[in-house]
Parts: structure tokens; C-alpha cells; sequence
């Protein structure tokens, strides 16, 4: 079982000296990841329902910082050798995919390839209308986005001609290190796990019936003649909370988990590196 840690460019952890201390520690203590979160903007009298807490409101408030998660995630790079640098997730639609496939394989490659790109397509109404951003077809357009970052990290003279990418003889370098950024598809929805399934090289279920989720995934891969075992599933437990975190550990592996996300705001009180280092030996990493 691999360990990620949640949220990771919040609270004290989004300043410099904060999200340096917190990857070190991170990294030295046998954590393979970290995660942020990304919103570009708070509208203060939002309606739409945060999916994620009961209430349906985000935590925090309007005056919350949340660092852009790619810029973020290049400071971290800067102060670690080895940790995976993820987002968890990156919302698509809201970007042009240019220069998008651009910055993330520009980060990939200054990491030496610890990048991986954690994708959703929203839930903030207010925030697409704001940006100038259409809400619907968004699950749509983060498909083709998608397949157009992929084409351009693959090849070069790339031809793409969709819905809403249409490029004639374009390329973008540098290229990431592997030739491809991991995709992994975040979501708590029938439709995040059948497009984790389908395209993905992971998946991301926040909330939910994770094991349900799971199972809807591997169908959708199966169904697209992709091998489901393939894709890297990462997600929380409640369970490591508990008096037995090893029995979580346990049931999550059962379930098809193969990371275990974390939360931050866990490591806030005191000492990072001592408590991430505490976690670290709950758990058994």
C-alpha cells in the first residue's frame, strides 16, 4: 500500500516555508505523494452544492488561500528529490489545453517525471460562469482536452480536429519524461468512474461508495478493452482514524485501493516532521 498526503497546498502549507517543511517531511518519513486541491476563484455567494462535506459548503472561507496547484507543486519539486508531485485534481475544462499540456509537461520534465496529473471536471457553477467557461458539456470537454494533451505530448506536426480543439500542425516541447503525464480522474460520480475506466490511468474517488465506485470503474475499463488492473486507484479511508489502522490498511488493499490518501490539517499541531513521522509508523509505511 502506497501513502499520499490530501490537501496539501492548504491552511499553513500553502506558504513557501510551509509547503517546503511539509514535502521534506513528506518525502523523508515514506510518503509517495502529495495532493493539492485547486479552485481559481471563491465567489463569495455561490449556491452550487460542495459535493465533499455535509452542508454542501466548502471548508474554510472567500479569504481561504489555495496557491495554484502547478506553481505550488514546482516550489515542492524544487525542495524534494523523489516524492510524486500531484494534483488531486486539476479542473480541466476551466483551462485552455495548450497551454495547460505545456506548464504540466514543463513541470514533469524540471521533476525529472514525478508528475501526476489529477483531473476532474467541477462542480462550481458560479466559478465556470465567472472564468467565461460554458458549466455544461464540461465532462465533454474534459475528454477531448484530455486527448489533445496527450496527442501533443506524444507527437510532433499534431493534427486535432474537435468539438472544441481544432489544431493543424502544432507542437509543444518539452515533452514529459515518460512521454505521457499519468491522467488520473478524480470524481465521486457513476460517470468520474466510468471515465476513470475508460481513459484513465487511475482513479480518484473522494466520497462514495468507494467500493462500488471501484467496480464501475473496472467495468467501464473492460468495456474499453483496457486492462482495469492497470489502473491506480487512490482514496481515504475513515478507518485509519480508528483504533486499528491496520485493519483499514487491510480492508482498503480488499477493496482495490492501492494508495491511501491522507489529510494535512492531521499534521498541523505541533511538529510536521514529528508528526509525519508518527502517521507514518501508524500506518506502516
Amino acid at each position: 500500500m502506497k501513502f499520499g498526503l490530501l490537501f496539501a497546498n492548504t491552511m499553513g502549507f500553502a506558504e513557501p516555508k510551509g509547503a517546503a517543511e511539509l514535502a521534506q517531511a513528506a518525502e523523508s518519513s515514506g510518503f509517495d505523494s502529495l495532493w493539492t486541491v485547486e479552485h481559481v476563484l471563491w465567489p463569495s455567494d455561490y449556491t452550487s452544492e460542495y459535493p465533499y462535506a455535509e452542508g454542501g459548503r466548502m471548508p474554510g472561507d472567500h479569504t481561504s488561500v489555495i496557491p495554484d496547484p502547478l506553481i505550488w507543486l514546482t516550489w515542492v519539486a524544487a525542495h524534494t528529490q523523489t516524492i510524486k508531485l500531484a494534483t488531486g485534481i486539476l479542473i480541466v475544462p476551466q483551462r485552455n489545453p495548450a497551454v495547460l499540456a505545456k506548464e504540466v509537461a514543463t513541470l514533469d520534465a524540471l521533476s525529472g517525471g514525478r508528475l501526476v496529473l489529477g483531473v476532474g471536471v467541477g462542480w462550481l457553477e458560479e466559478e465556470f460562469d465567472a472564468l467565461g467557461v460554458p458549466f455544461a458539456k464540461r465532462g465533454k470537454r474534459t475528454d477531448e482536452y484530455i486527448a489533445a494533451m496527450r496527442a501533443l505530448w506524444a507527437g510532433e506536426h499534431v493534427d486535432f480536429d474537435g468539438e472544441f480543439v481544432h489544431w493543424s500542425r502544432v507542437n509543444s516541447n518539452p515533452k514529459p519524461v515518460g512521454g505521457s503525464v499519468p491522467i488520473v480522474v478524480g470524481g465521486h460520480s457513476r460517470k468520474a468512474a466510468e471515465r476513470a475506466g475508460s481513459l484513465g490511468d487511475g482513479f480518484v474517488p473522494g466520497a462514495g461508495n468507494i467500493p462500488e465506485l471501484i467496480d464501475i470503474m473496472r467495468q467501464a475499463a473492460v468495456d474499453a478493452g483496457r486492462d482495469a488492473a492497470a489502473i491506480e486507484v487512490t482514496a481515504p479511508h475513515p478507518g485509519i482514524f480508528g483504533d486499528d489502522p491496520a485493519a483499514a490498511v487491510e480492508e482498503a488493499a480488499a477493496w482495490g485501493i492501492d494508495r491511501i490518501t491522507v489529510p494535512a490539517f492531521v499534521l498541523l499541531k505541533g511538529d510536521v516532521a514529528e508528526n509525519c513521522q508518527s502517521w507514518a509508523e501508524r500506518l506502516g509505511v
